[in-house]
């Protein structure tokens, strides 16, 4: 970086930020080369549905952050845009494919076992009638 020259068209205390922002679009690049080289049929056929739902979400999602990005680019005003109703939709649907996936992946009820774990676990009282049963027999001997 310190052998790259100095554009003066911005100032260069931004110029690290910048270096910073230039690499992550090139990697955002390589990852859109990746996923545009595989056709989205083969890809949405290894997964289940669940998978693929959240596949369709986080691509919608990008692509609606990245004209977000666009538009203040641009000087419009991204908060006043469709686009902001559009990336609160696709929030609440990957909320509730979350949820699902939080309930699939949750532990199960065995109530058989947890049945019994509660009547071990709790201290029950001798009857009466077997107390007084044990002291007479000690009290005769």
């Amino acid at each position: 970086m310190a052998a790259e020259e100095i554009n003066e068209d911005y100032p260069g205390e931004i110029h690290d930020y910048l270096s910073v922002f230039a690499n992550s679009i090139d990697a955002v690049d390589e990852m859109l080369k990746n996923m545009m080289s595989v056709s989205k049929n083969e890809l949405l056929q290894k997964l289940d549905p669940l998978e693929q739902a959240k596949v369709d979400l986080v691509s919608a999602y990008t692509l609606n952050s990245m004209f977000w990005v666009y538009l203040a680019t641009q000087g419009v005003n991204p908060k006043e845009h469709p686009v902001k109703q559009e990336l609160e939709r696709i929030r609440v649907y990957m909320n509730r494919v979350k949820e699902l996936t939080d309930k699939k992946n949750a532990g199960k009820l065995d109530r058989g076992a947890a049945s019994r774990f509660v009547k071990n676990a709790l201290w029950e009282p001798k009857p009466k009638n077997a107390s007084k049963v044990a002291h007479k027999g000690k009290s005769k001997s």
